[in-house]
């Protein structure tokens, strides 16, 4: 039995998630000779101390005995703004790093982030958990094996069934930043290609407290590849069907779609139709659960050496390139072309 220790710093939402995921794990780890323990930390002492004890976790009250009691990995799930000092503090003990997206609040902040992390032959994974969603990889599958021929259209959308607190979206860097990037981060790990513009539109009509903060609620991307292939990147925060998240991939001899089964948030107006029949998801955490989990996995087999980095921070960067470019698009009103950085995207 191989015994890891991993700590997670932040127990809000996403935190207390993936908490839960690691704890839950175990049952599936242990017959494959791994047991994970669990030290957490939060600023929030109160409140982390009593998710530690409901875990069966260890809760210690600062970041730096965090890193001090030994741990083998480090879990990141706090607020965007710490992930540079956070990201650092984890290589700089020598530990494998996992962190939310993103790396830092945008592009230029990321940047000397991801030189420390060279310099010091660090190892940091970014959560961005559709690479880990059956759909998505079987996509992947289909279009490594040409199943569908050379691709013509793609079309992603992510729709929030009610848009998260106007404070969050302050402080969000703006819906595609904040939303659109895993679709950004998921169609260049999908095609292996880069998208080179982006020209975005957006709308605001329902909460005006959205607009106050600077952001839309609703936003419609065309982006361009490097090769030609055009598609399109649609967000909104008002989704009253549900938790939305599709992808569309339209090729010249076949076509397929991720999200599209029994609980899909969309109704045929075709008589006699009643496909979809389910209850559609109402939250991302629900949609990607298993995602989620799958994620977990993944990071307590890079820490063992067992399998490469499945979402580098370079990747990571690259999509938040994108997101940087349809922000300001949607400012300015003109396409804008992305500042590609070759990131060796992770195939």
């Amino acid at each position: 039995m191989e015994h890891l220790t991993l700590g997670l710093v932040g127990v809000g939402r996403i935190g207390v998630m993936h908490a839960e995921n690691l704890v839950a794990l175990n049952e599936e780890l242990h017959p494959r000779g791994i047991d994970v323990q669990l030290v957490l930390t939060d600023v929030a002492a109160v409140h982390a101390r009593a998710v530690a004890e409901r875990l069966g976790a260890r809760f210690v009250p600062s970041v730096a005995e965090l890193l001090a009691s030994g741990v083998d990995g480090l879990v990141v799930a706090t607020g965007t703004a710490t992930h540079p000092e956070l990201i650092r503090a984890g290589v700089d003990a020598g530990v494998p790093v996992f962190c939310e997206k993103p790396v830092a609040l945008d592009v230029a902040d990321s940047l000397p982030v991801l030189e420390h992390i060279r310099s010091r032959g660090g190892t940091v994974q970014i959560g961005h958990q559709r690479r880990f969603d059956a759909g998505y990889l079987r996509a992947r599958a289909a279009l490594e094996a040409g199943e569908l021929g050379w691709i013509h259209s793609l079309r992603a959308v992510t729709c929030d069934m009610a848009p998260p607190p106007v404070e969050f979206l302050a402080a969000s860097g703006g819906l595609f930043r904040d939303c659109s990037v895993h679709d950004f981060d998921v169609l260049r790990w999908l095609t292996g290609r880069e998208i080179v513009e982006v020209y975005a539109r957006g709308s605001n009509n329902g909460d005006p407290a959205i607009g106050a903060v600077g952001d839309v609620d609703t936003a419609l991307a065309v982006v361009t590849f490097d090769d030609g292939t055009v598609g399109t990147v649609s967000a909104s925060r008002y989704n009253g069907a549900g938790h939305d998240v599709r992808l569309e991939i339209q090729g010249s001899e076949s076509s397929l779609t991720v999200g599209l089964d029994e609980r899909t948030a969309v109704r045929s107006a075709e008589p006699g139709v009643d496909f979809p029949s389910g209850t559609p998801h109402r939250t991302f955490a629900e949609r990607f659960a298993p995602a989620y989990r799958a994620e977990m996995i993944a990071f307590v087999e890079l820490v063992l050496g067992r399998r490469p980095n499945p979402c580098p921070p370079e990747d990571a960067v690259a999509a938040a390139r994108v997101a940087d470019a349809a922000q300001e698009s949607l400012r300015t009103g003109v396409p804008v072309r992305v500042a590609v950085e070759p990131a060796g995207t992770t195939r």
